[in-house]
């Protein structure tokens, strides 16, 4: 029987996916409602379709596996939308991949609606950024074991050897990309807090450039994000060109969520969140008030600015 895969969502994750399943050679092939995401995939010579209708008639009688690459918000308009959601033109026994950052919860509840339609799905959470979705991802897959052990060609071939495994019932994917997600918080923090005090600390004349490559060859901190951190500094020397504003995508603030229902510590990752936050000048407020009250209570000094006093 011939392989074939559809890629929902050729944005850089979904199309460097579908190369890579390409290279392995996959009958692999996609559907993405841009104008942006069609022309960036057939410059790739990526067969790309522009309606769902073409992107299923392409399985013709072969198994019918769908691998989802949009953001976590789109996931449900795909899916179930009234008219051109993908449910309405399944059949009992094709496959949905939700290789996304959804919420584990959101993926159970697509779990058991999919199956009550005799649809099976799996999620995954897909770990190692655009260059592992090319050339070897990291995967965590959750859902059904025997529809996982049905497509597991489709994990082996497009990740890391050794780079997949299943985890465990519906949602577990997800579950433990949400927690991967949320190290690494904790993990960028502790860099930079680190780098900013050997650069900012009592020996001024450090050079970062020069300490993270040091670090980076043989030093129990050397990792991927230090090594980052290197290859970036070296792009963008001049860091008064960047703001120091540090978003985030949700998944801290649902590990931490995850953690108190747990009853499970998880110190440094909250702050790390937090960190987040008040990077955003959302602790601005706050800190005027403990300004005040330090001011009240013990006369210390308060900076102001033109400000008058009532």
């Amino acid at each position: 029987m011939n392989k074939k895969i559809a890629i929902i969502g050729l944005g850089k994750m979904g199309l460097n996916l579908g190369l890579n399943l390409k290279d392995k050679s996959i009958d692999v092939f996609g559907f993405t409602d841009t104008q942006e995401g069609i022309d960036f995939a057939r410059k790739s010579n990526f067969l790309t379709f522009n309606t769902i209708d073409e992107t299923i008639q392409n399985f013709g009688e072969e198994k019918r596996i769908f691998w989802l690459m949009v953001p976590s918000g789109a996931v449900d308009d795909v899916l179930f939308s009234d008219k051109e959601g993908l449910v309405n033109k399944l059949k009992a026994g094709d496959i949905i991949i939700d290789g996304g950052n959804s919420y584990y919860k959101k993926s159970i509840e697509r779990y058991n609606k999919l199956k009550e339609r005799g649809i099976n799905f799996l999620d995954c959470g897909t770990s190692g950024g655009v260059m592992g979705a090319r050339n070897g991802a990291c995967l965590m897959i959750g859902g059904d074991r025997e529809v996982f052990s049905e497509i597991e060609w489709v994990f082996s071939s497009v990740a890391q050897t050794e780079g997949y495994s299943y985890i465990g019932g519906a949602g577990a994917g997800h579950y433990v990309k949400m927690i991967h997600n949320a190290i690494e918080y904790g993990m960028l923090q502790s860099i930079a807090e680190g780098v900013n005090l050997a650069k900012n600390g009592k020996y001024k004349e450090v050079d970062m450039n020069s300490l993270l490559k040091v670090w980076n060859h043989g030093s129990i901190v050397e990792s991927y994000l230090t090594k980052v951190l290197e290859k970036q500094l070296e792009i963008y020397p001049n860091l008064d060109e960047i703001e120091p504003i540090v978003e985030d995508n949700g998944e801290g603030a649902w590990t931490i969520n995850e953690a108190i229902e747990e009853k499970i510590p998880l110190s440094s990752i909250s702050i790390s969140l937090f960190e987040r936050y008040s990077s955003r000048g959302n602790d601005d407020f706050g800190n005027k008030l403990i300004s005040l009250m330090r001011n009240g209570f013990g006369g210390h000094e308060m900076k102001e600015t033109n400000i008058s006093k009532k």
